[in-house]
């Protein structure tokens, strides 16, 4: 984390009594989707390491105001909601980025074990009061793998919340996602979030 010049305080979305704002845009997810049946890989974990590295390839999406002062982190990692429907069981974990390890399936592997382990019970998970997640180098993600959804609005603790919220949903017949991300008019404005878009899509691509 570093301190970065900007000037809070004459920014114009600085006192907005929530200057939080939401976009929602498909990306075509046919390569993934493939290389998830082929691989026997979970299209779930793959989507989320993609979108992880996304949201780390925009500079602005990793800024936060701390102690009035606005901050930059050099990465962020991710936490999401995970379930065992069957057992009724709810929790979240945090992972790590997939850039510290050498292959995406590498990374995989580490995010599948790590989720058994917590659904087990042998692993607590990902506990943090929600007041005190915008200090922390994470962002949030979630899947609703139920709901091909056009658009989706996100909670917020308080108007200056900071960190980002990505949700993605069903992939349609036509092999396209909807992905919806939260962000902050101080430091996110649209040509960051095309930026997002453009290297999501890239990500799900490479594949």
């Amino acid at each position: 984390m570093k301190k970065i010049d900007f000037d809070l305080k004459n920014n114009p979305f600085y006192d907005f009594q929530s200057s939080r704002y939401t976009m929602s845009a498909r990306v075509n997810v046919e390569k993934l989707w493939k290389f998830s049946k082929e691989n026997d890989c979970s299209f779930f974990i793959l989507s989320l390491g993609c979108l992880i590295n996304a949201t780390n390839s925009v500079a602005n999406l990793k800024r936060r105001i701390i102690d009035d002062e606005a901050v930059e982190y050099d990465y962020l990692e991710g936490v999401t909601p995970i379930m065992n429907e069957e057992l009724k069981i709810y929790r979240e974990m945090k992972v790590k980025t997939p850039q510290e390890f050498s292959n995406i399936l590498d990374w995989h592997d580490y995010v599948k074990e790590l989720s058994d382990e917590i659904l087990s019970g042998e692993n607590e998970g990902f506990t943090l009061d929600m007041m005190k997640r915008d200090y922390t180098n994470i962002a949030n993600f979630s899947c609703i793998p139920w709901v091909d959804f056009d658009m989706i609005t996100s909670c917020e603790t308080k108007g200056r919340q900071i960190q980002p919220l990505i949700t993605w949903g069903k992939v349609n017949e036509n092999h396209e996602m909807s992905v919806s991300i939260t962000v902050n008019h101080i430091f996110v404005m649209g040509r960051d979030l095309a930026y997002f878009f453009e290297n999501a899509q890239n990500e799900f691509d490479s594949f």
